[in-house]
């Protein structure tokens, strides 16, 4: 029996040319990703637990979280022969798909990576930078009701492509089921070390290590609010990738797509959660009112109707402007998650958006060939986050080491200029340090 449905959502109507537009715009994207003080006090309480007692902590929080019965961390870890055997679990159409993604995204990605470089001055002295890889990297993967073999590729591949001699995987499996299919994904990416453990004590066990698990340079992967949160706390011993909020789509639409196409895009968005964001952006009013039609008609039969339609009702909008201008405008303020252009000439529009994770160009391009299998990472900026951040790439398991090397003549030359520096800092050792190498 499929779950009664509204006759219509109440869907946000904003326009850009009312006064109170922009306020009514932070209204709706407002969004407090902070942990309450129960969420951050029991966090806090696991991440000290684990750092004290280690592996013994791990197995008791597993236990009491996951409803497992282990007794040592060996139970916990996922052997190669169990990864194969869960390859071969996965019917043969699964397993093509899964590396077909994989190769696209090994293929995007390997474009990214960074060479090292330099450069030598008319005096010698050679000036440059050195690029080298983590070492060791820490993959969290949602477990239990999610199941996310796409967020593994996403993760891995990168890191793998980047140079990263360990990717260490850990993986919630609530009463002791596993999932074949983010086990295969996980031997198609080429992780190293699989753990059925989650939550905070995974993420302290990863940044801290245990007497089994490895510490880890970088902690990379979606999570639940104890998850980020555990996160952002151990950020500093350990890098992380972000703190990412719920799912966003933007679609800007000139009113020439089938609505029943756009309506299916707001929903890939929608189906996340109820926190997650949907908003159409379009200067055709007519259009706007086909899409809500569409979205009546088609979400009857959704198989996650309810949370679409709390996610549509609690963060959706229909948002009618001016021109397309006007919506880039609205877009680059709002620099969403996804970015759907639905529009013709896309790639002209394109290169008036300073803000948005992921740009999807044209009628055909669905938001959810990316989630999959286009190339690119899906791991993008939440939030408004991308004003100033990246989707997640071989740049994150990079760094980069400047090189210096001086010749006597630019040390000597270089000297005079960081000795009258230096002592107007009033740090002597450093000007002197400087002066011993210059040349009378």
């Amino acid at each position: 029996m499929k779950p009664k449905v509204m006759a219509t959502i109440n869907i946000k109507q904003l326009s850009s040319t009312e006064t109170n537009f922009w306020s009514e715009l932070d209204q709706l994207l407002a969004w407090d990703s902070v942990s309450d003080d129960k969420v951050f006090n029991t966090v806090r309480d696991i991440i000290a637990r684990v750092r004290k007692e280690g592996d013994k902590a791990v197995i008791e929080l597993t236990n009491q979280f996951d409803r497992m019965s282990v007794t040592d961390m060996g139970e916990l870890k996922i052997s190669s022969e169990e990864l194969d055997a869960a390859v071969k679990k996965i019917d043969k159409e699964t397993y093509s798909a899964l590396q077909n993604a994989a190769e696209r995204v090994r293929q995007y990605h390997d474009k990214q990576r960074t060479e090292s470089w330099s450069y030598t001055e008319a005096d010698g002295t050679l000036l440059g930078q050195q690029v080298t890889s983590l070492d060791r990297v820490g993959l969290y993967v949602p477990g239990g009701k999610a199941a996310y073999p796409s967020s593994v590729l996403m993760n891995a591949i990168p890191a793998k492509v980047a140079g990263v001699e360990e990717v260490v995987m850990v993986v919630p499996t609530p009463d002791g089921i596993k999932n074949d299919l983010v086990l295969a994904a996980a031997k198609v990416a080429g992780v190293d070390t699989i753990y059925t453990i989650g939550g905070a004590q995974a993420v302290a066990a990863l940044a801290y290590g245990t007497e089994t698990i490895p510490a880890v340079d970088k902690i990379v992967g979606p999570g639940n609010i104890f998850v980020a949160t555990a996160k952002s706390m151990v950020f500093g011993k350990v890098g992380i990738d972000m703190i990412a909020g719920p799912s966003e789509i933007a679609v800007v639409c000139d009113g020439k797509t089938d609505p029943d196409w756009i309506a299916m895009d707001l929903f890939s968005q929608a189906e996340h959660d109820e926190d997650a964001q949907s908003i159409l952006i379009s200067p055709d009013s007519e259009f706007i009112s086909k899409v809500q039609a569409s979205i009546e008609t088609l979400l009857k039969d959704m198989p996650r109707v309810e949370i679409i339609q709390a996610s549509l009702s609690a963060r959706g909008a229909f948002i009618k402007v001016k021109d397309l201008d006007d919506a880039m405008d609205v877009v680059n303020y709002i620099a969403p998650e996804h970015l759907e252009l639905s529009i013709d000439d896309p790639q002209s529009w394109a290169t008036k958006v300073k803000h948005a994770g992921a740009i999807f160009m044209g009628r055909y391009t669905a938001e959810a060939l990316g989630d999959y299998c286009a190339g690119p990472n899906h791991v993008l900026p939440t939030s408004r986050t991308a004003r100033y951040s990246s989707p997640l790439g071989v740049y994150d398991f990079q760094k980069r080491s400047s090189l210096i090397m001086c010749s006597a003549e630019g040390a000597s030359a270089l000297g005079k200029t960081a000795s009258i520096l230096a002592r107007g800092e009033g740090l002597t050792a450093h000007a002197r340090s400087a002066e011993y190498r210059i040349k009378d």
